[in-house]
């Protein structure tokens, strides 16, 4: 399984965090699934950017992004070449390494 190494975040993940998860699993489901809770506030449908990410290392074994991602993207406060949605991003065999945005365009948080 491939490990997830995710670099510090001062509201998610302070201390940095590593975890396995199965290939074919999006990195949101990932994350979510060892209690590091990204926001999602689509429910993981594609439909708006606060569950962005940089992937750092190992972006070139994600499945490609596809054209309604990108356009997403464009809206992602922060926005770098190495950028994806984490509910779209699925896994592979590869160890990636993801850093959560400080800041999303979201205003009000939910609790999903």
């Amino acid at each position: 399984m491939p490990v997830i190494k995710i670099l510090p975040h001062p509201e998610y993940c302070p201390a940095g965090a590593e975890i396995t998860a199965p290939a074919g699993t999006s990195v949101c489901e990932a994350l979510l699934d060892n209690h590091i809770n990204i926001e999602h506030a689509c429910d993981m449908s594609c439909a708006c950017t606060t569950c962005h990410v940089i992937v750092r290392q190992g972006l070139a074994s994600l499945n490609p992004a596809e054209e309604e991602e990108e356009d997403l993207l464009d809206r992602a406060w922060g926005l770098e070449p190495q950028s994806r949605l984490s509910c779209q991003a699925i896994l592979a065999q590869q160890d990636l390494v993801v850093e959560i945005p400080k800041y999303t365009i979201n205003h009000a948080k939910e609790n999903h």
